[in-house]
């Protein structure tokens, strides 16, 4: 079940589960040491997926710099490669067309999801850098109608 909630409205119990599967794959995973807890989770609308008590995608939607941003994209390693990714940035999407219509997209992608994120109509808008020693594209999408969410 798909749910888009402030922070105020997560429990514990929910925000906990998210900050653990945030910490497991930017943090331990991806053997990345920073602040992965910031001030952004404030404002943001998180959009997480669930099956019982079990996260299978997440992200986090918010302003800033006159562009809707996409942040902390994860699938946990359990939910990978059954299409939990591509649900995700198409719900995501959705969302963001009505909430905030004919708004540009900005992403920091890894570099590996380069193809993934442009197969949505994403475009490069920076030369690689690297993050935390993982390199990133910025990408940008400019949003024109919701996407048709019956083709997962």
């Amino acid at each position: 079940m798909w749910q888009f909630k402030q922070l105020e409205e997560l429990s514990a119990k929910e925000l906990h589960s998210i900050l653990r599967e945030r910490t497991k794959v930017f943090v331990v995973e991806q053997g990345a040491a920073f602040q992965e807890v910031d001030d952004i989770d404030l404002q943001a609308t998180h959009l997480v997926k669930r099956c019982k008590d079990t996260i299978n995608a997440y992200c986090r939607i918010y302003y800033k710099d006159k562009k809707i941003w996409l942040g902390r994209v994860l699938v946990p390693e359990h939910s990978r490669g059954i299409g939990n990714g591509r649900e995700l940035l198409k719900v995501a999407l959705n969302y963001i067309s009505v909430r905030y219509p004919k708004r540009e997209v900005q992403i920091q992608a890894e570099a590996y999801l380069k193809d993934f994120y442009e197969s949505f109509g994403f475009e490069i808008i920076s030369d690689m850098y690297y993050d935390e020693n993982i390199a990133h594209y910025d990408m940008l999408l400019k949003v024109k109608e919701p996407i048709a969410l019956t083709k997962f």
